[in-house]
């Protein structure tokens, strides 16, 4: 078994660890019964822990975590895998179970800095900024540190209108193919493209336990339009994206906007609704619109044996599926789990635009 750097022949420990307040805490460890960190190319991870909440408190027994001297609500919580963080969050949530014929337990429920912007509702709007700029802003009004490579259009005016920071910066996200993503105190904004690591490789039987891949033409388009009026100019505005954006992300592989001209004939969409009021901001509308559909034409769902590598944001390469699904694929959902009947795994959603020959 390889250890979570991936080298072969070293034992791993096939249990988490948690840290409460910057300090492991073996107890905790111990009375760990499952784990659940969850995390999507969304942003906001999340982390639900059940612990043993019965045993000896001095000279009787009784509960132990409800006096919430370990365990309280906005307390800095993490789970680790050795040297690596699989979530690193605050207590949001304290649920307390009391099973039939076992003993009681407590689930702690976190959720990472993200949680700041999912709790802040406003209606504002910002002027002559680009979407860096309102990244930026957000993330010092949250005392985060920004680390943000964005390309996208200068707007007149951005409207914030009854939406929570988080939904906020995940639709200015989505309308310049960018992710957001948190890791301790700073807050991410990044191209696809830039933010993958290096590629970790399973292969099937091998780390890779059990795959499931899908391609499916429904979804996919021959090419989208966005259609919108140039204020300034007085002209009107469109641009259409095809699979020519995708570049480096096929990989060699065949899109699907190709597979399904070729086999039922052009379809193509075109969005009204965007109303962009320049050519760069028509351009980035429907690259945008055009890459969300296409990453989709592939998407394998697996269970791995856990890594702290896998990580939404991160590249997998799959080995062992055949021509058509060999290859490398893009991490938009992972579920880490640990229990006492099947140990530590990871789930996992994972997609590509295109598929082998």
């Amino acid at each position: 078994m390889a250890d979570t750097n991936g080298t072969p022949g070293k034992v791993r420990s096939a249990r988490p660890t948690i840290r409460v307040a910057g300090q492991d805490d073996a107890a905790l460890s111990q009375r760990l019964m499952n784990v659940l960190v969850a995390e999507t190319v969304q942003g906001l991870s999340r982390c639900e822990a059940v612990i043993s909440n019965w045993g000896a408190a001095g000279n009787v027994a009784g509960f132990l975590y409800f006096d919430r001297k370990v365990l309280d609500f906005g307390k800095a919580f993490a789970v680790r895998l050795g040297q690596d963080t699989l979530f690193e969050g605050r207590i949001m949530g304290l649920e307390a179970q009391f099973p039939e014929g076992r003993p009681p337990l407590l689930n702690v429920l976190a959720e990472d800095r993200f949680q700041d912007l999912r709790m802040t509702r406003r209606t504002r709007t910002f002027k002559a900024v680009n979407d860096a700029d309102v990244f930026n802003q957000v993330a010092a009004e949250h005392g985060l540190t920004a680390n943000v490579n964005v390309n996208g259009p200068r707007y007149v005016v951005l409207a914030q209108v009854n939406q929570s920071d988080l939904a906020f910066l995940r639709e200015r996200a989505r309308s310049v193919d960018a992710e957001v993503s948190v890791a301790g105190t700073t807050l991410n904004a990044q191209p696809r493209t830039n933010r993958t690591g290096g590629p970790l490789k399973l292969t099937y039987q091998q780390g890779l336990r059990e795959f499931t891949a899908l391609a499916d033409l429904a979804g996919q388009r021959s090419g989208v339009t966005v259609s919108g009026w140039d204020v300034a100019g007085k002209t009107a505005l469109t641009h259409e994206a095809t699979d020519a954006v995708l570049g480096g992300e096929l990989n060699g592989f065949r899109s699907g906007a190709s597979v399904l001209t070729a086999a039922v004939g052009a379809r193509k969409e075109s969005l009204a609704h965007t109303v962009p009021l320049s050519s760069d901001e028509a351009r980035a509308e429907a690259e945008s619109v055009f890459k969300r559909t296409a990453r989709r034409f592939v998407v394998g769902r697996g269970v791995a044996e856990t890594d702290a590598r896998i990580r939404v944001g991160n590249t997998l390469d799959l080995q062992g599926l055949g021509p058509l699904f060999s290859g490398k694929y893009y991490l938009s959902e992972v579920r880490h789990l640990f229990d006492a009947t099947h140990g530590l795994r990871s789930e996992f959603t994972a997609e590509r635009p295109g598929i082998g020959t």
